[in-house]
């Protein structure tokens, strides 16, 4: 498991809410979040910025590069 995967189940757990809110809530298909959150493939630039603005964290954080 990559970083970028470890921090976004984190996150996922510290939000409280279930992967079909937050998919509904980002308007984005439950298969391509699970594969993000899996390690299958990894978001583009467009959607890690979506991500770190939903979870309100940088895209530094959810890449490893800081903490």
């Amino acid at each position: 498991m990559n970083l970028f995967t470890e921090r976004l189940n984190e996150l996922i757990i510290n939000s409280g809410k279930q992967q079909n809110d937050i998919c509904k809530e980002l308007g984005i298909y439950k298969q391509k979040f699970s594969r993000w959150k899996t390690g299958f493939t990894e978001p583009g630039f467009d959607d890690l910025i979506m991500l770190a603005k939903y979870f309100k964290v940088s895209t530094d954080y959810l890449l490893g590069l800081e903490d």
